[in-house]
Parts: C-alpha cells; structure tokens; sequence
C-alpha cells in the first residue's frame, strides 16, 4: 500500500477479522486463515480505500500489470468470491464488501487500523483520513487502561443504520433469536404429545364443533411450525447471510402463526389463574415482533449500509 511504504507493521481490523500487512496475514479471532496473493492484495486495497468506490479498473492496475495478458473479469470476479467466502460474506446481504454494478466494490463496514514504527503511531477509527501523531513518552497501565476504556466506549455507541441503538454483538442477537425459535417448537411438539390433554380442556367449555375447530387448528398449525422453526434455527445456525431479506417475507405468515398460538395460555386458566395467562398471553403477541428486532440487528439490510 503505498501511503504505508516504509512502515514496519500495519493491522486493520473489522469485526472479528485482523488483517496483517507486515505479515502477510489474515486472522479470525487469532487463527490464521488460509487466502491466496490475489484475494489478499483485493482486501488490502478495499481496506485502504474502506468506504471510497474502488473500481474495477483500479483493481486491474493494482493486481495485473498492463503486459499481463490474462481474462481480467474473470480473474477479478473469482478472487472477489474467494475472498467473500473466507470472510463469510454474499454479495446479495453484504457486510464487509459490497458490489456497486459496472463499478467496482467498497468495503462497507467499521475498520480500525494502526500503524505503528519507533516514532510514530498512527490510528485510524471507521472510515475516516489518518492521522499520524508523534509518540510522547511512553504510556503507563493507567494510560493505557483510560485509552482501552475509551476505545470500548466508542466502539459500544456506534448505533444501527436503521434503528438508531447501539449496536450488539451479533452472537448476542442471533443466540436471542434462536432460543425463542426452540420455545416455540417446544410448544409444538408438546402441544401435538398432548393432543388428548388439549381435547379434554376444550370440552369444558367448548360446544363440540368449536372442540373439532381448536383441535384442527392446533394440529395444522404445529405441523406448519414445526418445519419452519427447524428451517429458521438452521438458518440462523449457519448464519445464512440472506436470513434478514427471507425472514421479511415471510413475516405475515409468521405474525399470524404467531398470534394464534398467544392464547395457548387460556387453555390452563384454571390451573394458572386469569392473570398469569393474560400477562402469558401479552408476552407471546409482542414475541414475533422482537424476532424482527433481533433480525434486523444481526442482518443489516443492504439499501441501510449503502
């Protein structure tokens, strides 16, 4: 990178990521990973640019010299695709790169870089210019904790393109979602084991074709959940980049899946009393919509990072 000619290290960092300049290295959360010279020099080039438009043709110049005669698209495309996959990342749900069409690429996400040589030490926050700074005495444990302390502090406030909070750690948000997707098919499968239990409550105060209904419709709705539950827990178990465009669309489906099952709680009003299944039930109608929060927080949608 030629504004860092000379220096003796360079490590950027995003997310869970640490790129090594000196080292010629990429790590995730301190393991090596394995990237060949071409997606390498890809990523070092968007991340001295992150946030600026790197167009193809400035890629071509950076990688093949004008006297290699390769099939540069097709070169370009393949190493941008290897370099996704080791990241993590799609093309369609991007985080780290995204693809401006008939352009070029921009790296898209929070990048934290620092420079460091035997007189200066240049740090540089998100996207922003760098600012190299001549190094005074060296810090104490106290300086060095109040840096660290302050550090933390920006990094906590950085807030979601579209909700306006600050912004949780994604295994956070995605371990959230997935627990309430194993409540939900806990309560199918012992809905479905006590089917008889179910019939014999509805008859205490059901006429017998509202009995017939209730059954029905715990029956066809378990057997819908069910596999839609699996599919979401798998989904978020993989961390499937496009989990937050699928889960939009199939959102009525889910709020309306969702808000039958609410009143499941009235089922054992006379073991549990009125007001423990109201507050029950109040609990479970503002469920889908927390599920659409935590989505929304793990998934930022693509027109939100452009």
């Amino acid at each position: 990178m030629p504004a860092f000619e000379g220096k003796s290290s360079r490590i950027a960092r995003f997310g869970v990521f640490e790129l090594d300049l000196a080292a010629g290295e990429l790590r995730k959360n301190g393991a090596k990973l394995r990237l060949q010279d071409q997606p390498f020099q890809v990523l070092v080039l968007l991340l001295e640019r992150a946030g600026d438009v790197v167009t193809r043709e400035d890629l071509r110049q950076k990688l093949w010299p004008a006297d290699t005669f390769v099939d540069f698209d097709h070169s370009l495309n393949t190493a941008v695709n290897k370099l996704r996959e080791t990241l993590g990342d799609s093309a369609s749900s991007p985080r780290y790169i995204e693809t401006l069409a008939r352009r070029g690429y921009r790296f898209i996400a929070p990048v934290q870089t620092h420079v460091q040589t035997p007189s200066v030490q240049t740090e540089r926050v998100g996207t922003g210019t760098l600012a190299s700074l001549p190094r005074a005495e060296p810090r104490g444990p106290a300086d060095r904790s109040e840096a660290h302390t302050s550090s933390a502090k920006d990094s906590s406030q950085a807030l979601h393109p579209e909700l306006e909070v600050p912004i949780p750690h994604r295994a956070l948000t995605r371990g959230l979602f997935a627990l309430i997707q194993l409540m939900y098919l806990i309560f199918y499968v012992v809905a479905l084991f006590r089917l008889h239990a179910i019939l014999a409550i509805a008859d205490s105060f059901l006429p017998g074709w509202g009995v017939t209904v209730l059954v029905a419709a715990v029956m066809v709705t378990a057997g819908a959940g069910i596999p839609l539950r699996c599919y979401l827990l798998s989904a978020v178990g993989f961390d499937y980049q496009r989990l937050g465009e699928k889960f939009q669309q199939m959102f009525p489906f889910i709020l309306a899946l969702d808000q039958l099952w609410a009143v499941a709680p009235f089922l054992l009003v006379q073991k549990i009393g009125l007001g423990a299944a109201f507050a029950a039930s109040a609990g479970l109608l503002y469920v889908p919509f927390s599920e659409r929060t935590l989505i929304r927080m793990a998934y930022v949608s693509r027109r939100a990072r452009g």
